[in-house]
């Protein structure tokens, strides 16, 4: 904990009424109550819909306290994070409302996690704001849904599991997604559109969003060829064609940053892409060419004015998502294959057991502002953080004991 040990609150739940938000709220009381086990709050900018969403979770809800503050009120923002040992944010885009709460967080000492998956954003935060963190020791960690999550910690655990079989890490590792069935939620669809303008308009910026090791360290690089799947191609080792997987853009630039924050435990020389699988013979030779084609065809449109409107009328809107219902019968299967530097192989698997960027997304990000507010110990100093390199061990238990994931070992060889 950075700030006060008299804080009011283990977790303040900022932007409580977003998409996600309701999700997460839900997943608390039901599983934590109110008051009892963890002391928390909901926050946002509407009393009515805070009230609403208070409401909704029955009688046992009756002690949540609610707190009002805008992404744009400075003075609020700060008298929240002054009440808080976490603040988990939902209020996205973060690249147009998501500043002015790490500036907050940063000046107040707070520890501070979202869900964010916009990559550009998270870079201009390290740049503004690490030092002041440090300083003031505000532990800060992105990306604690579906992206990262899975990759991050997938590649940890796989990471744990080589040096205890094979006593060294490996040094080349890929993911493959066998299967996620989920919905789309208009706050994702919200984002990904508002990378497609920023970089439509900045040559710069795409040329940064290509830079496997954009949000790490300046002197943490590797002189090995960075693997990137820009097309279909055919996966041998898991017999299946694949195409490129739309959250590999921030995974796996998480990833990089997770191995330079553990002193480089993967190795200098480390590499890593996704993928996701569609099958073999030519059905899956198929999907994975419509795959890229839809892909292309979505960023391009969303890049550029003329055509972005008809994004926008076709997905869904920031507040929209899958039903309750779809969320229960959502769930993933993700494999991982890594190579030790003399050819030694291990597979390992994550499965979740919800619709993975909400029904999932909701419970991950509970349990890693939990870990963030309860397990992590004050000799963490502040930065920016990831996962993996944060809340290792402690997330991996709270993950699989609580929130419906398991990591395991499939094959050695």
């Amino acid at each position: 904990m950075t700030t006060t040990a008299k804080a009011n609150y283990d977790l303040i739940i900022f932007g409580a009424t977003s998409f996600v938000g309701q999700i997460l709220t839900h997943y608390l009381a039901e599983n934590y109550g109110v008051g009892a086990e963890i002391k928390w709050a909901i926050a946002g900018r509407s009393e009515g819909k805070l009230k609403g969403l208070k409401s909704e979770l029955g009688a046992n809800a009756d002690n949540l306290p609610v707190i009002l503050a805008d992404a744009s009120d400075d003075a609020a923002l700060a008298a929240m994070c002054n009440q808080a040992r976490v603040v988990i944010s939902t209020v996205g885009p973060y690249a147009l409302y998501g500043e002015p709460l790490i500036k907050a967080c940063v000046a107040t000492g707070t520890d501070y996690c979202d869900l964010t998956g916009e990559v550009q954003w998270i870079r201009k935060m390290i740049e503004r704001y690490e030092n002041q963190a440090k300083k003031s020791g505000a532990r800060i960690v992105h990306c604690c849904g579906f992206d990262s999550i899975p990759s991050d910690m997938g590649v940890w655990f796989l990471q744990q599991q080589a040096e205890k079989t094979f006593g060294q890490p490996c040094q080349d590792v890929r993911l493959r997604v066998k299967v996620a069935k989920g919905g789309l939620s208009g706050g994702t669809v919200a984002s990904m559109i508002n990378i497609a303008k920023e970089a439509g308009a900045d040559p710069k910026l795409r040329k940064e969003l290509a830079n496997p090791f954009s949000i790490c360290p300046p002197e943490h690089r590797s002189e090995t060829r960075q693997p990137g799947i820009k097309s279909a191609e055919f996966d041998k080792d898991f017999n299946s064609w694949i195409a490129p997987f739309v959250m590999g853009a921030i995974n796996i630039r998480v990833v990089h940053r997770s191995n330079a924050l553990q002193n480089a435990r993967y190795g200098k020389e480390f590499t890593y892409d996704e993928a996701i699988m569609t099958g073999k013979g030519t059905k899956g030779r198929l999907t994975a060419y419509s795959m890229v084609a839809a892909l292309g065809a979505f960023f391009t449109a969303s890049a550029i004015k003329p055509t972005r409107w008809i994004v926008e009328k076709l997905v869904p809107k920031p507040g929209e998502g899958p039903s309750p219902e779809a969320q229960e019968k959502g769930f993933y299967d993700i494999r991982f294959v890594g190579r030790t530097p003399d050819g030694k192989t291990m597979i390992t698997k994550v499965t979740g057991d919800r619709d993975p960027g909400y029904g999932s997304t909701g419970k991950m990000l509970g349990e890693a502002g939990l870990c963030l507010a309860l397990d992590v110990k004050d000799d963490l100093p502040g930065g920016f953080w990831t996962p993996a390199s944060a809340l290792n061990g402690h997330l991996l238990e709270r993950l699989t004991s609580n929130a419906g994931l398991t990591f395991e070992v499939v094959e050695t060889r």
